[in-house]
């Protein structure tokens, strides 16, 4: 289903409550560690995203990082619980130019864990980054990473890190806030690479400088897909089981 579009204002309207479960402080703390050092330490993020123009903070990245690492240990032990064993969670730091092909791994099939806030409902994707073939553009000339994704995941964090960390950059100030925290998390939906493929030709997309819900400006332009239009977890589990009996 497409967002209500009116002019250059677009609203959500198929959305999912946020149902939390909380975060294992296991995967908190392994998260700020890889996050640190990804923002502050030997690691190498993009400062833009891709189309857009905004230039992201250290702090920005930290944010970012810690947020997207959450959101793929969770997924990961949610999916072991149900006897899906992916690879291990990468927590590696990597310098400019390397990068991981893909969030998780089982026996082959590339599984994308997309992160946003509580508050959010939709799964946003860079447009500049995909063809039409649904094909992620960035690791498209690189031998060693794979270019397609067989499932996208959606997971929400709360508290929104966006909102966290003002103006404290020291490891101590960052760790103590965190932990001070009370985090929680849902997986509100995925979908296949048949459905990114469907909504690349179809135009779900949300413009650069687009107005979403009338008050959040986009950086970038995106392709989106709304948690109502998501399919249940359940469903990514039985596939994954049924695809290697």
């Amino acid at each position: 289903m497409k967002l209500t579009q009116y002019g250059n204002i677009y609203f959500i309207n198929s959305k999912v409550i946020f149902n939390p479960k909380p975060v294992k402080p296991s995967i908190i703390n392994k998260s700020f560690q890889f996050a640190y050092e990804m923002a502050f330490g030997e690691g190498h993020h993009r400062v833009h995203r891709t189309g857009g123009t905004e230039q992201r903070s250290t702090l920005d990245i930290f944010r970012n990082t810690l947020q997207g690492k959450i959101a793929e240990a969770v997924v990961h032990e949610k999916l072991a619980t149900n006897g899906i064993l992916c690879e291990p969670v990468d927590y590696g730091v990597y310098g400019e130019g390397v990068w991981d092909d893909s969030d998780l791994d089982y026996s082959g099939i590339k599984i994308s864990i997309k992160s946003a806030a509580h508050f959010s409902n939709l799964l946003l994707l860079e447009a500049e980054d995909w063809n039409k073939d649904g094909i992620y553009k960035p690791n498209n000339d690189n031998s060693e990473a794979s270019a397609l994704y067989d499932y996208f995941v959606l997971v929400r964090i709360n508290p929104s890190t966006n909102v966290l960390f003002n103006d404290k950059m020291d490891n101590e100030s960052l760790k103590t806030e965190i932990n001070n925290q009370n985090w929680m998390y849902d997986i509100p939906g995925c979908c296949s690479l048949k459905t990114l493929k469907h909504i690349i030709v179809n135009d779900y997309v949300l413009p650069q400088n687009a107005m979403l819900n009338g008050k959040t400006k986009m950086d970038a332009a995106n392709y989106y897909i709304q948690t109502g239009s998501l399919k249940s977890i359940d469903r990514l589990i039985s596939n994954l089981k049924e695809t290697l009996n």
